[in-house]
């Protein structure tokens, strides 16, 4: 039986129905924003997957081009592989959804949100969120929800919910927020420098705004909802965590003065391998048990530790940062490079330059695009210490880079004030904690290496947040470990003016808005510290590009002239190119831009370019080239593609009887524009000319 239920959403509908498509999911729901459509639907296997200590989730969300009226591009016309922005977006659906099933539960659960319809003001993104909460709430599957997302944008320091495409182009902040109805559970987004207390009061602004979304799903659960199934936890028994505890609590205490990770990681699995083989697991689940107890024991001397007092396993205080290393200009052939190092981590940040040939195309839902920024992250095997296969990017690469692509982009020059097309690469050669902000570290300084005139220096610092009995640690600059036992990874990155990016995951069912503002206060400190280290090393951009970096220079000619530009089959412009080795770029508004590392040569293209498009002067003389005689006179090419009329009276002082008796075609000669009819046409003149010429030298004389 079909079930709707609608509330008014930032001033438009907004609905979620239930029972009409997609009955054979275990949950399935349509919302519907104004005319934007997404189906989501959750399924979970009957089977579980033995020895898991994860939750085996899966969240996929589609963007069908149906959806905004379009048939997709490429030769098979139908959608292919995930877009970055799918990617993305299905991530940030699992994140706040994960911490919420039952830990133990080992049933296979996949979430698919499918983009039915797109109205390009409405950001489906916030649909698929609501909506895999709605049909997990709907469904047999235990989820200790519901939870919602919203969308919060600035105008003129007003906050706006859920804002359209073209507010947000208005806006300072774009933020999405996911919670619950009583805490934060989620945060990611940018803003244009905005300072922490802003950011704050504009997460709780959507936080509060997504409650009434909230109590839709809890009506329709009660009403239309399933009980959740029953399921066993498989967990270790209690006299296994007893054994370890016996055999390995006082070794893994020792192993917190190793600060060095690699070797940290070998004391533990030698203290875990004693541990096992003393208890005897022999088959593949029994060492499973073995494995998950132990981690519990360690995760929760860890977090002890760190709770009572006040130190952390590499011996730092809470709020203690990482020796900080800074290089710059490593590579000599790229245009710009950066080596950062903090602690254990360690990342290679490397620019290059390229013209409007370079944009990244992209075809999305809300039409075709192209980016003249992009920043990529590789996360190889050998920075962990780990032998693994080398594949195309994985989700959490795709997902990092993006997050300090969105830190970097606002403190970036318009393309006016340098117009090239720039790509960073960051390579992370060693993690161990946050190599996303220390990617946004390490790009800032590649891209003052290389000259960028940023408006200013953007760091990046990972927070996190032990919350035991009642007590709460806030850690700076987390490690990889803090990270994977701890409640929160908390990522900020900003200015000295304030935040440029920001992106919060939590473990636990939320956090308090007092939680979160002592967060960014100490995130802030650290940012600062991190910034005044960089600084050491490279205070300001670059005067000059590196010599292998292509200059580009941008020349305006009017509309109508760019055919002469380009010529008949594009026959002028690659006389440029294959004359000068420039790269020449023409847009629709007139703008050429050239680019090469040989200014020289760009002097010779400007030259050829200024030649083609220039325009007739009345009273200017030119050297131009006969093309053609006729019996009344004789076309004359001034320059490429513009001639003019020597009548046979102008050709000389005198009468002339034939015109070859003055000139041949081929012949140079020196002629005067002695006028532009309405039509265009030109009247040249050589005996006004030679008149002026003798004029001159007498003059001279």
């Amino acid at each position: 039986m079909n079930h709707k239920l609608q509330i008014d959403l930032g001033g438009r509908p907004f609905s979620i129905e239930t029972g009409k498509v997609a009955k054979q999911a275990n949950g399935a729901v349509m919302v519907q924003y104004g005319e934007t459509v997404v189906l989501v639907t959750a399924v979970t296997s009957e089977k579980k997957r033995e020895g898991l200590d994860f939750i085996p989730l899966t969240v996929n969300y589609l963007e069908m081009t149906y959806a905004a009226g379009r048939i997709p591009g490429g030769f098979f016309k139908r959608e292919g592989r995930p877009s970055d922005r799918e990617t993305l977006i299905s991530r940030f659906i699992d994140r706040p959804l994960r911490p919420l099933f039952p830990k133990g539960f080992q049933n296979e659960i996949q979430i698919i949100a499918t983009v039915l319809s797109a109205d390009q003001d409405n950001d489906p993104s916030i649909l698929g969120m609501i909506g895999a909460s709605s049909a997990l709430s709907l469904s047999d599957i235990p989820f200790e929800g519901p939870i919602a997302g919203a969308k919060v944008g600035r105008i003129d320091g007003e906050f706006v919910l859920n804002p359209t495409h073209e507010e947000l182009e208005m806006s300072d902040i774009d933020i999405f927020v996911a919670g619950s109805e009583d805490a934060i559970i989620m945060v990611e987004g940018s803003a244009k420098e905005v300072r922490e207390e802003e950011i704050l009061e504009a997460v709780l602004f959507g936080h509060r705004s997504l409650k009434p979304v909230i109590d839709l799903q809890k009506q329709m659960k009660s009403t239309f909802g399933v009980t959740p199934r029953e399921f066993e936890l498989q967990k270790p028994g209690e006299p296994i965590y007893e054994k370890i505890n016996a055999i390995a609590q006082e070794k893994i205490r020792e192993v917190f003065h190793i600060t060095e990770k690699a070797k940290r990681r070998e004391r533990l699995d030698e203290i875990f391998q004693s541990a096992s083989q003393e208890i005897g697991a022999e088959d593949e689940i029994s060492q499973k048990m073995v494995k998950i107890a132990f981690e519990e024991i360690y995760r929760k001397q860890v977090r002890k530790l760190i709770i009572q007092k006040k130190k952390r396993i590499d011996g730092r205080d809470l709020s203690e940062i990482r020796p900080i290393s800074c290089e710059v200009g490593i590579l000599p052939r790229t245009h710009g490079s950066a080596l950062f190092t903090r602690g254990e981590t360690q990342v290679l940040a490397v620019v290059t330059f390229g013209t409007s040939e370079d944009e990244q195309k992209i075809n999305s839902l809300s039409g075709e695009t192209y980016k003249s920024f992009m920043l990529h992250y590789n996360f190889p095997p050998f920075c962990t210490g780990e032998v693994s296969p080398l594949r195309s990017p994985s989700r959490r690469e795709i997902g990092h880079g993006a997050l300090a692509e969105r830190a970097i982009l606002p403190v970036l020059p318009s393309s006016e004030k340098f117009p090239y097309t720039i790509r960073i690469v960051s390579e992370v050669l060693e993690s161990n904690g946050s190599s996303s902000m220390a990617t946004v570290c390490g790009s800032t300084l590649s891209l003052m290496d290389a000259g960028v005139p940023i408006k200013a220096p953007v760091a990046g610092i990972a927070m996190g947040l032990i919350l035991e009995d009642g007590e709460m640690a806030v850690l700076s600059d987390i490690l990889g470990d803090e990270d994977h036992f701890g409640d929160m990874d908390f990522k900020v990155a900003g200015t000295a003016e304030g935040v440029t990016a920001i992106q919060m995951d939590i473990k636990v069912r939320g956090i308090s808005k007092e939680i979160m503002s002592r967060v960014l206060d100490q995130a802030q400190q650290g940012r600062f510290y991190i910034l005044s280290k960089m600084k050491e090393t490279i205070s300001e951009p670059r005067k000059d590009l590196s010599r292998h970096a292509p200059r580009i220079i941008s020349l305006q000619v009017k509309q109508e002239k760019i055919r002469d530009v380009i010529g008949p089959g594009g026959k002028n412009i690659r006389a440029i190119i294959d004359q000068t080795g420039v790269k020449v770029d023409v847009d629709d508004s007139g703008v050429v831009k050239l680019a090469s590392p040989n200014y020289e040569a760009i002097e010779k293209a400007i030259y050829m370019i200024k030649r083609l498009t220039q325009e007739v002067e009345v009273g200017a003389l030119y050297t131009g080239k006969v093309v053609r005689v006729l019996g009344f006179g004789a076309i004359v090419e001034l320059f490429a593609g513009t001639d003019g009329l020597v009548h046979i009276s102008q050709l000389a002082e005198g009468h002339v009887k034939e015109v070859t008796d003055v000139l041949k075609e081929g012949d140079e000669v020196l002629v005067k524009v002695i006028d532009i009819d309405p039509q265009g046409r030109i009247r040249l003149s050589r005996k006004a000319a030679l008149r002026e010429m003798k004029q001159n030298t007498e003059g001279k004389e």
